[in-house]
C-alpha cells in the first residue's frame, strides 16, 4: 500500500473512531482540507502518523479538546465580508419587516461575532426587540466564547471599518464596553440570542425560521454531507425563508435549486419560494 494510501486509511480509522466513541462526524468533511489540519494536529502534538493519536483521543478527553478545535471552522469576524451586511440591509430586511415575529438560526456560529452583527444591523433596523436569535455551533470551547462576548480590544479598529462598510449607523464602539485589552458585548444584544449545541453532520431540524445563515461552514463538507446540511435548512425554514450562504456556496448543485428565488447572486442570498422539495416529492401534507 502506498503511503498516501496508507494515510488515507489512518483517516478513515481515525473519524471512525472518534465518531464511534464521543457522536463527532467529521467523517463527510472535505478530504484536502481535513488532511492539511490532520497534518497539522500531528505536528502541534508530536505524532508522526495519524493513527498514533487514536489510543490518545480514546482515552484522554483533553486531546479530543485539541481534535474538535483543530479540526473546526473558525474564520469568523465582526461584520465579515461588510457588503454581505449590506445586502442583508437592503435586500432582507425589508421582507422580514412583514413578519410580526422573526426566529432566526445562526448555523456554525464559532466564536459569535457575526451573530452579534447581525443582532446591530437588526436593532439599528428597529426589529430586534421582536427576533429570537439561535446561534449553533458543534464546538462546546467556542460556544462558550460566544456566550461570554468577550474579543481583543485590538480587532476593533477592523471591525469598526467592516460595520461602517456595511452600512453602520452609527459606532461600533456603542455596542461595547471596554474592559482592559478586551471589548465585552453589551448586554442588551445578547438578551434575545440563544446559543445551543447543534451538529449539521449529525443532528436534525432546528425550528421554523424565518433567516438562516451558514457562511463558510458548506466549503468544508463533501457533497454528501453539503446535501445534508441543504435539506436541514430546508425543512427549518418557513415558506418564503431567507437562506444566506458564502460567497462560495450554492444551492445550484442540490436538489434544492429549483425551489428557490436568489436575491443576491454574490452573496448567495436564496428566498423559499411557495413549492418545497419535500411537497414535490412526497406530496403536500394533509
Amino acid at each position: 500500500m502506498e503511503q498516501h494510501e496508507l494515510e488515507q486509511l489512518e483517516i478513515d480509522l481515525f473519524l471512525e473512531g472518534v465518531y464511534r466513541r464521543y457522536g463527532y462526524d467529521f467523517r463527510n468533511y472535505a478530504r484536502a482540507s481535513l488532511q492539511r489540519r490532520m497534518r497539522g494536529l500531528m505536528a502541534a502534538t508530536g505524532h508522526s502518523s495519524v493513527i498514533e493519536m487514536l489510543p490518545k483521543v480514546f482515552s484522554d478527553r483533553g486531546f479530543l479538546i485539541r481534535v474538535v478545535d483543530a479540526l473546526s471552522i473558525n474564520v469568523t469576524e465582526m461584520f465579515r465580508d461588510p457588503p454581505f451586511f449590506l445586502a442583508l440591509r437592503e435586500k432582507v430586511v425589508p421582507y422580514l419587516k412583514t413578519y410580526p415575529f422573526i426566529k432566526v438560526w445562526h448555523a456554525g456560529c464559532a466564536s459569535g461575532e457575526e451573530v452579534y452583527s447581525l443582532a446591530i444591523l437588526f436593532k439599528e433596523e428597529g426589529i430586534y426587540d421582536r427576533t429570537t436569535f439561535f446561534a449553533t455551533d458543534f464546538n462546546a470551547g467556542t460556544l462558550e466564547k460566544a456566550k461570554a462576548g468577550i474579543y481583543p480590544l485590538d480587532t476593533m479598529k477592523k471591525f469598526a471599518g467592516n460595520y461602517l462598510a456595511g452600512g453602520g449607523k452609527a459606532a461600533l464602539s456603542d455596542y461595547f464596553h471596554a474592559e482592559y485589552d478586551s471589548v465585552i458585548v453589551d448586554g442588551s444584544l445578547k438578551k434575545n440570542v440563544t446559543f445551543a449545541m447543534h451538529n449539521l453532520a449529525t443532528d436534525g431540524v432546528f425550528g421554523e425560521m424565518h433567516l438562516i445563515l451558514c457562511r463558510n461552514v458548506l466549503i468544508y463538507f463533501d457533497a454528501q454531507l453539503q446535501c445534508r446540511a441543504a435539506g436541514l435548512f430546508d425543512d427549518s425554514l418557513v415558506h418564503g425563508g431567507i437562506l444566506a450562504l458564502g460567497s462560495k456556496e450554492t444551492l445550484r448543485f442540490t436538489e434544492l435549486a429549483d425551489y428557490y428565488d436568489m436575491l443576491d447572486e454574490k452573496w448567495r442570498i436564496y428566498r423559499k419560494t411557495g413549492a418545497t422539495y419535500l411537497a414535490a416529492h412526497w406530496g403536500a401534507p394533509t
